[in-house]
Order: structure tokens, then sequence, then C-alpha cells
């Protein structure tokens, strides 16, 4: 285990969750009325989609701890005369490409350099089955041009469980009027559904579909975005790793489509509980306390699992790295499409430091050793990288310095000082 200095304590509460934060604007957009946000995620991803609904004409003020917006109705966007900029955001391309689609207009969707290269043709497939059109690179990623038309309706089987193809298929209908039917091998996040459901949109659901009517009309939302769950299971892992004390997070989302993390930890021997526990807006809110001093062991990780903790696996693989005995993760290749390779990444990451891990084609094994890491992290850009193994850094013992700090301002812009505050 970890050096016995180290002690976690106080009470944190992190940032909002970025997924309902993206759905919270694009609905507020949609919406008849004026909608009230508080507690949005004020991270690059985020502000790239109140940029990209400002070029869409909706009246987006700058992202702050409360505001309005004056939703425009589903037909009330408006052509825009510049490239929709989504910086290194894929829910912010993917969602809007089908409120594009819907809306009957054409917009071109440009991205970092990242996310230009990330897989598209996956929402182009089912939005060209509903009527639109699309100009797409070579690749299968950004830029690409979306046509958008009278869209149809679609019963839609979707090859992977995709929280961002299900809603783009439903923004879609939402804003064209159709009904739409789409099925999924497993649940994905359910953000979307909850949402619609919360703000006056019928939508029937089960563990293998979704179903949403046509002609349906978007109320306004007042809204208090829950915490994120994958920035507070950076923190769960660090509470679970030390040797003493104990961390309270507050208001947490607890969605049972995000808290696989949470699950595998407990798995591990983590001692976790759930307190405090309401319903708000469709969404299950609680405080985590995660006491340290328990001793971790390997966990085995199915496909039917990913969906739920497919964010928080490259810190899974770190807090492995310190767990008694082997943690086998498979199914997961869709983490070789994410702001990096994600099983490549962190393999080599591990290696490098001096942990034992190797790869598989759809996952990763890690054998813990509870070593002593030393080494340079090359994060490759990707935010989750870069706190996962600022995890691991914290950990007296280690020497682990990270390539690139900043690009946790894609979901987490406060996330170096919150560590050193329940570490100092």
């Amino acid at each position: 285990m970890t050096d016995s200095r180290l002690r976690v304590s106080g009470e944190l509460r992190v940032p909002g969750d970025k997924s309902i934060s993206h759905r919270a604007l694009i609905f507020a957009a949609l919406a008849d009325g004026s909608s009230r946000v508080r507690g949005i995620l004020q991270s690059a991803d985020v502000h790239s989609t109140a940029g990209v609904l400002r070029a869409l004409g909706v009246g987006i003020p700058a992202l702050d701890e409360e505001f309005e917006i004056v939703g425009v109705g589903p037909h009330g966007l408006t052509a825009p005369g510049v490239d929709l900029d989504c910086g290194n955001s894929g829910t912010s391309a993917r969602l809007l490409a089908g409120v594009v689609a819907g809306s009957g207009l054409e917009g071109r969707f440009v991205g970092d350099g990242s996310l230009s290269r990330r897989p598209m043709r996956r929402i182009q497939r089912p939005l060209e089955e509903m009527g639109a059109r699309f100009d797409m690179s070579e690749h299968g990623g950004l830029p690409m041009v979306v046509h958008g038309a009278a869209l149809g309706t679609i019963d839609y089987r979707n090859e992977t469980s995709s929280a961002q193809v299900k809603s783009c298929i439903l923004l879609a209908a939402l804003c064209a009027g159709a009904e739409v039917t789409v099925r999924e091998p497993t649940r994905s996040r359910d953000h979307t559904e909850r949402m619609l459901a919360a703000h006056g949109v019928e939508v029937w659901v089960n563990d293998e579909a979704v179903l949403l009517f046509g002609g349906q009309h978007l109320g306004p939302l007042d809204l208090a975005v829950p915490g994120d769950p994958s920035s507070a299971a950076f923190f769960a892992g660090l509470a679970a790793l030390a040797p003493r004390g104990e961390l309270l997070l507050r208001g947490v989302c607890v969605n049972e489509t995000r808290t696989g993390f949470l699950a595998a930890l407990g798995e591990m021997g983590a001692s976790i509980a759930l307190e405090n526990r309401v319903l708000s807006s469709g969404e299950w809110i609680a405080d985590i306390r995660v006491a340290a001093g328990a001793g971790l062991r390997g966990v085995e990780i199915v496909a039917e699992a990913i969906p739920t903790l497919i964010d928080e696996l490259p810190l899974l693989a770190c807090v492995a790295a310190f767990a008694d005995g082997e943690t086998r993760v498979t199914g997961a290749g869709e983490l070789r499409v994410k702001e990096s390779d994600r099983i490549t990444a962190v393999v080599d990451a591990l290696v490098s430091l001096g942990a034992d891990a190797r790869e598989l084609p759809d996952g990763f094994v890690v054998t813990g050793t509870s070593p002593r890491l030393r080494g340079t992290v090359v994060t490759h850009g990707d935010h989750r990288l870069a706190m996962a193994f600022g995890i691991l850094a914290a950990l007296p013992g280690n020497e682990i310095a990270i390539d690139d700090r900043e690009c946790v301002s894609v979901s987490y812009p406060r996330f170096w000082t919150d560590l050193r505050a329940v570490t100092a």
C-alpha cells in the first residue's frame, strides 16, 4: 500500500456534470419559454456547445453560476453563417448534428485535431436513414457538413451502446416532430431520456429501447446541475487508495447508468456509502462518503458493465496498480476512439512508470504490485489520463510528472486545486 503519511480529509463539491450541462444548454435552447440553469460546468467542452448554439441563433449568455436562456422552440434555430466549432467535444458535435439535421438547416462542423479524428459515421447512418444528407471527410470524422431535411420515422438498432448516438437521434426527432425508436445492446447513459420526460416530453424507456413520440414540444427548465460522477470518481479513487482519512463528495449525480466505477471500487473492497439521496429533474443525487484504509483487490469488468464506467476506466487501471491481484477489463474497445486511444495510452503510461500492465484488443490487464512509480506520463492531451495519473502522483512515494496538466480544463478546470485541498 501507499505511504502511511498520506491522509485525505474534508468535503468537496465537484463541478457540475458535463453530460447534463451540455444537455441543459441544448434543451433550454429548444424549449418554449425561459429556462433557468444553475451550477453548470464551466469547462471548455461546455463552452463549445454554448458557442455552437449561439451560431444557430440562440441567445446563450455568458456561462455563470446561474443564468437564464430564452428558448427558440424546436423550429426557431437559424442557419449558421460560420463553421460550428466543437473544439474537443464529441458530445457537442454528435448531439448538435442531430439538432441541425432535425431543424432542416445546413451546418459545417469542425473541431480540434483530436476531435477531428473521432468517428462520426455512427451518427451519419441513422440521420441519413431519417432523410438528412452528409458531406463527410474520407476518414469519417470532422469536418463534416450536415444537410437537414424533413426527417421521417426510424426504428434504429445501434451496434454499440452509445448515449451520444442515441441522443443525436432523439434530438433530431424532437426538432423534426418525428417518431423514433432507438435500440441498443445494453442500456447506455440515459440523461437525455430523463430530461425529456422531466420537461413534458412523452418518452417510453425500457432496458432494450427508447421510443420518442412525434409532434412534441419541450417545456422550459428550472435545473440545478448535479455534481459530475466522473469527476467525483477521481477523488473516490484517491480516498480508496489512502491509508487514512475520509472524503465526503457533496451533491453528486448517482444515476444508475453512471455509477459503475463506484460499484467496481466497492467490489475491490473500498468503503463507500451514499447519503441524503434525493430525486431532482429526473436525476438521483446523493452525497458520497468514501473511507480510507481498506485493502483493495483486483476485479473483472466485462462488456455489460462498460457503458456505466467507460470514462472512468483509465482511473480504474491506475487504482488497480495498487490492488492485490489482477484486474481485467474486456469489452471496452470504445476506449480506442476517445480523446486518445485510452487502452494503449494508459497501459504504456503504467508500464513506463514501473507498473505491471498489458493491453488486450478490447481492454487491459493490470496486476497490482504496490510499486513506487516514477516517470513522466504522456497524456496525449487527454484530460481523463491527466487526472487519473494525477491521483497516483498525489500518493507519497510516487514521483510522477504529467506532461500536460492544463488539458484538464476540458472537464474539470479546478482539478489540481481541489486535489491539493483534500490532501493538504
